[in-house]
């Protein structure tokens, strides 16, 4: 049994023969992209779950690099797969909905035709001399599957790390074929820090002496010293400096006993050598230099204008998923690709979950509650297009005694007007845009091209349940992937007062929108007027000012007057102004500055 200490990704994960693998031989030559040829090839895969009569439910999971066609258990007898609290009955992949298939990669030594297995040219192991292959050569031979098991197209293509470069291949490369695409810890192409682990691991494995120029099973051998090394070096980067202080920082001084080759006098090295042996019983040197090159070798577009180009091939809808603390994958990779993806009109949501799991998040359980629900909403709504009912939290609706109240339950009636604002044929863009409430009285009201940004990663998991694109950022950083003119309506609503920089991004609004919309409390409202003048304290309501002087969101108080004046200054056009008296539920025609608590105004340049 493993201690904590040794606790990891690949806890679980063993050599024992996989029970449910099945094999499909393709005898035709595959032509690899890098030149070079495989006179056939056989693909190791399992599958869970039943095709439906439509065979739309379809999912293809890639593993990373030293995964495997197990990734999850098929019975109670059944060893854990490497992706076991993600797919199974009930679980965010859910097989009792789903049709999902795993193979094992080209390249790899679970079964599919890779350096260990025998070339039928020769009847000799590949070893070394197996051909470089590309992470389009592994896709390739997955598509090959795809049309044997007589799929036509795939519901989602999910994977992480590794496995996110295949997803991303056939999003390019099989685009027609591809409903959603599910990108998690994964880039365009490695960074160059990445690319120098990956270097230091293969010049471990060959200069093993025991490589035997990639002949070492044919020696009786193994380079398992190399092979430990290369994955101790990989261990290092799947983690965060926050894990690792969490997970050794306390005991460094206590290593785990247990019998290895390796350095174990403090207690992080006695946890890589114990991954290391480990994964040396399970997995092949040779593998582990192919598979690791693919990776390396990969690359969608080094410049923004590169990836665009290959991006702009998709048609599917994007899941794209990041981790704050992966630094092997950053999320400004990620958020580079979804930015990439919004001025070509790609349906794309983006999520940088909080974790201090490094790289490995996307295998752990720690931040499961948001990212394997955020891959369940998105299946849900590739799948049947039904979002899920949520109901708007207290944040979405006014409370019905406070200042910015209504005494309708439920019901924002600045929305209503918001609504009523836009035509039914307008794409819109909603700036925090909260858990979607507007988004989807707008979606209700037959507006499509609806996208919204929001920073709270729960909201942002709202919003996906609900059916929505979402995209999380920060609206202070502005909207500098969005092109001109991209959205009919842009909406800025009880957002303005908390933003650093207004005038830059009211000038983005103007850029990106036909039109923009900004609703805002007036905190000339005469109530407010009131508390600060006969009470002398800053006020404050149970509703939208439920905070303190000391700890409220609100960085600017402004009123229809200042706005009115901001606008004339600078010659942007006000269409139109709406004032309300949320608390009444009416319209204020006269001394809008003096009794509404709240303005709505359209403008444009």
């Amino acid at each position: 049994m493993e201690t904590e200490t040794f606790q990891s990704s690949d806890s679980g994960r063993s050599a024992r023969p996989l029970k449910h693998v099945q094999h499909v031989t393709f005898d035709n030559p595959l032509e690899l992209e890098l030149g070079g040829r495989l006179p056939e090839i056989t693909v190791a895969f399992e599958t869970y779950g039943r095709l439906n009569a439509a065979k739309d439910n379809a999912i293809l999971i890639c593993h990373a690099l030293s995964g495997d066609s197990h990734v999850a258990r098929h019975d109670d007898n059944d060893d854990p797969g490497w992706w076991e609290i993600m797919v199974g009955p009930g679980k965010p992949i859910d097989t009792d909905r789903y049709f999902v298939v795993c193979p094992n990669a080209l390249g790899g030594c679970r079964g599919t035709t890779g350096p260990n297995s025998r070339n039928p040219e020769t009847g000799k192991l590949y070893g070394d001399d197996f051909p470089t292959i590309t992470t389009r050569d592994i896709v390739e031979t997955h598509r090959r599957l795809i049309d044997y098991l007589g799929i036509d197209n795939l519901l989602g293509v999910i994977g992480g790390s590794m496995g996110g470069q295949q997803v991303l291949t056939w999003a390019t490369s099989y685009p027609e074929r591809v409903a959603g695409a599910v990108a998690l810890a994964t880039s365009a192409r490695l960074t160059t820090q990445a690319l120098a682990f990956d270097i230091v691991g293969r010049n471990a494995i060959r200069r093993d002496a025991n490589f035997e120029g990639g002949r070492y099973l044919e020696k009786g051998t193994a380079p398992a010293a190399g092979l430990a090394l290369a994955r101790m070096l990989g261990h290092i980067t799947y983690l965060s400096p926050q894990a690792m202080r969490e997970k050794f920082g306390a005991d460094r001084f206590e290593p785990r006993e247990f019998t290895t080759q390796f350095e174990k006098r403090f207690s992080v090295g006695s946890y890589l050598a114990y991954q290391g042996d480990k994964f040396v019983e399970r997995f092949d040197a040779n593998s582990y230099l192919k598979l690791s090159l693919a990776m390396d070798l990969f690359d969608l577009g080094g410049t923004p204008e590169k990836l665009s180009q290959n991006l702009s091939k998709s048609l599917c809808r994007w899941l794209i998923i990041s981790f704050t603390s992966d630094w092997l994958f950053p999320p400004e990779q990620s958020l580079e690709m979804t930015n990439v993806l919004i001025p070509l009109r790609k349906p794309v949501s983006y999520c940088n979950i909080v974790s201090s799991c490094g790289h490995d998040a996307f295998l752990l359980e720690d931040d499961l509650p948001i990212y394997g629900e955020l891959v369940r909403a998105f299946l849900d709504n590739v799948h049947n297009g039904t979002p899920r009912e949520v109901e708007d939290d207290a944040l979405d609706v006014y409370a019905p005694t406070s200042i910015f109240g209504s005494h309708l339950r439920n019901q924002r009636i600045d929305h209503d007007q918001i609504v009523r604002l836009i035509q039914p044929t307008a794409s819109v863009l909603d700036l925090g845009c909260g858990r979607g409430s507007l988004l989807v009285k707008l979606r209700a009201n037959g507006n499509r091209g609806l996208m919204g940004l929001e920073l709270n990663q729960e909201d942002v998991l709202v919003c996906l349940q609900r059916g929505l694109n979402v995209v999380q950022a920060d609206l202070n950083s502005g909207l500098d992937p969005f092109s001109d003119g991209q959205f009919d309506y842009i909406v800025l609503s009880h957002t303005l007062q908390a933003v650093r920089d207004v005038e830059r991004l009211i000038s983005e609004m103007l850029r990106v929108g036909k039109r923009s919309i900004v609703s805002f409390p007036n905190f000339a409202y005469y109530k407010l007027r009131k508390m600060l003048y006969e009470d002398g304290r800053s006020p404050m309501s149970s509703g939208l000012l439920r905070h303190q002087w000391y700890n409220t969101p609100n960085i600017r108080f402004f009123t229809i007057a200042d706005f009115e004046e901001f606008c004339r200054e600078r010659g942007i056009r006000i269409h139109e102004r709406i004032a309300l008296d949320t608390e009444e539920g009416k319209l204020i025609d006269e001394e809008a500055n003096l009794f509404a608590d709240m303005a709505i105004f359209v403008i444009s340049r």
